[in-house]
């Protein structure tokens, strides 16, 4: 019979292994769950096999590590499987049936053969977070290490609802800030095109009309006419190639290193807006963070997860250099306030956290905090930006009004005279 490698789980969350002999390879998987451990890993040995080399795998299908796959998936699909899932093993169902279950239920797209070869991973004898791990695009490393935590602590149901609670306030915080945005943004393309279809077809047969009647121009309407001929002219088109040219080529600068790191550091320092960076991006990391410890994920490695979370550079640098100090012996709070970028009381509470062994909750109650300092400032923002915004509507068109009537004027004055 066919000799099996394996890697294992006990019941006390140790890693085994050892070797068997089955009939196949799904066989030996059934023996070890029956042994009272978890397979994580279960290969042939290659001499069992008659010294015959493993079949080629059929390109046609999905790879088991999802390099056939193509697609991801929405931040909303992984946030309602991950609740879904939570519900489905804390009601008792084992990981595969559930996996099938929330797979079936999907509509056709890459999410649902994601699930799929996640199910015959996990079948084959592969850890969750292992399977989850073979789809990085989808499943990022704070999904998985989530996930692994809770494997090995025997709390998987526990950290799917911690995960599930954690995307399900970041999706609500994203999506309360871009339908705040939305008004100011519809109100302010309104704006531009209807200005720029004044420029485009109204001031040009006003300067038509004045120059029939050999009128004097005050330096607005000359002003107006100047700007209407520049856009009209091929030179408009000139300055927008130029414009658009431009800020393609500033995006593409702003994906190098460098200038990522720049971008950044001019985000954090704008006036209003950075504020609001600044607390949104603090508030990412607690709860990420908060969310790491309290599955039980080692500080070190924590850090290192949400360095990559943060959403901007300069701050995740600054998150780096905390986890270097924390090498050397020293606590978060004091090296995060080294850094100068975090609010005093985030690091007080951190600095509580520490010292009454009560980090994880003393993180959520920041991430809390800022939410709301967010959500008000958000807020307080759209308030301003909606009066500023019909002041500005209100103004350019009472420029062009005005501009356009006072030739009039004169001339009416001229007839009466």
């Amino acid at each position: 019979m066919p000799l099996f490698a394996y890697e294992a789980i006990n019941a006390q969350g140790q890693k085994e292994t050892g070797e068997l002999e089955a009939a196949n390879r799904n066989q030996a998987i059934l023996e070890i769950r029956n042994a009272g451990l978890k397979p994580t890993k279960v290969a042939q040995r290659a001499e069992s096999a008659g010294g015959k080399k493993p079949a080629k795998q059929d390109d046609s299908k999905p790879s088991a590590k999802g390099g056939k796959i193509r697609g991801k998936a929405s931040a909303q699909q992984l946030t309602d499987f991950t609740a879904q899932l939570a519900v489905l093993i804390d009601a008792g169902l084992p990981v595969v049936r559930s996996l099938k279950v929330l797979g079936r239920q999907q509509k056709p797209g890459p999410f649902k053969h994601i699930l799929e070869d996640i199910g015959e991973s996990v079948e084959q004898g592969s850890s969750l977070s292992e399977a989850f791990g073979n789809h990085p695009r989808t499943f990022d490393r704070l999904y998985v290490n989530m996930i692994k935590a809770g494997e090995a602590g025997g709390i998987l149901d526990t950290i799917l609802q911690r995960l599930a609670d954690f995307m399900e306030k970041a999706q609500r915080l994203k999506k309360k800030v871009i339908g705040a945005m939305i008004y100011p943004i519809i109100v302010m393309s309104v704006a531009v095109m209807i200005l720029t279809g004044i420029m485009i077809f109204v001031i040009p047969a006003f300067e038509k009309m004045f120059k029939e009647q050999g009128m004097e121009l005050h330096w607005m309407t000359a002003m107006l006419i100047f700007a209407s001929r520049g856009i009209t002219s091929i030179w408009g088109l000139i300055f927008v190639v130029v414009l658009a040219v431009g800020a393609a080529g500033l995006i593409a600068w702003g994906r190098t290193g460098t200038g990522e790191r720049i971008k950044d550091r001019v985000k954090l320092k704008m006036p209003v807006f950075g504020n609001i960076i600044k607390k949104a991006v603090t508030a990412r990391f607690t709860r990420t963070l908060g969310t790491l410890v309290m599955a039980g994920v080692p500080i070190l490695e924590s850090l290192n997860i949400c360095k990559n979370a943060m959403g901007n550079v300069v701050l995740g640098e600054a998150i780096d250099k905390v986890a270097n100090s924390i090498k050397e012996g020293e606590t978060i709070a004091g090296p995060l306030a080294e850094t100068g970028l975090f609010d005093d009381l985030v690091v007080n509470m951190i600095d509580v956290g520490e010292e009454t062994g009560e980090l994880d909750k003393m993180l959520m109650k920041v991430a809390d905090t800022f939410d709301t300092y967010v959500d008000i400032a958000v807020e307080s923002l759209v308030s301003i930006l909606e009066p500023v915004l019909i002041v500005f509507m209100g103004g350019a068109i009472g420029f062009i009004v005005i501009a356009l009537f006072l030739p009039l004027v004169g001339l009416i004055d001229a007839i009466s005279a």
